[in-house]
């Protein structure tokens, strides 16, 4: 007969520690898929909020229009109006026509540091100048429209585009 007292218990009762690892291998097979989907989401959401930004929803508001039509003082006069840039009427606006995907690679690869924490851009961009013809800064605004290709220089935040560099036309 066995002496109890010289038995291996451990073959007969499990360690705490097998059971708080078996616990653990268990929690993390059920957390898999969840754990997952939380690090893709720290890898998805950023550049998805990003493109919330405020300022740079004011920028597209401000200077982006991917296909202008006309171009001309009744293309000014309007497109000022519906984006709500005059009361009292802006002096100068200018629009900037291509893709955003465009405009934004000038924050990387498609632009070059330029004075002051700017950027320009590496290739010319289609642009639309508003300038407001002068009279009263109440509405109605009217404006004159020039037209042209240039390089753009732009300050960007978070890789995207917070302001355009107006006084880079007038140079």
């Amino acid at each position: 007969m066995e002496d109890v007292f010289q038995r291996d218990w451990t073959k007969v009762v499990p360690s705490p520690f097998f059971q708080v690892e078996s616990l653990l291998e268990e929690m993390t097979m059920s957390l898999g898929p969840l754990l997952l989907v939380f690090m893709l989401g720290l890898v998805l959401i950023p550049p998805t909020l990003a493109q919330n930004d405020p300022r740079y929803i004011k920028f597209l508001n401000q200077h982006y229009d991917a296909n202008p039509k006309g171009r001309d003082d009744r293309y000014c006069n309007s497109i000022m109006s519906n984006r709500k840039l005059t009361s009292p009427c802006k002096e100068l606006n200018t629009f900037v026509h291509g893709t955003k995907d465009n405009i934004k690679a000038i924050c990387g690869a498609k632009g070059n540091p330029y004075r002051d924490n700017l950027r320009i851009s590496t290739s010319q961009f289609q642009i639309t100048i508003c300038k407001h013809r002068g009279g009263s800064p109440r509405p109605p605004c009217r404006y004159r429209a020039s037209k042209g290709f240039r390089h753009i220089v732009i300050a960007c935040q978070n890789g995207l585009p917070v302001h355009l560099d107006e006084s880079f036309f007038s140079s």
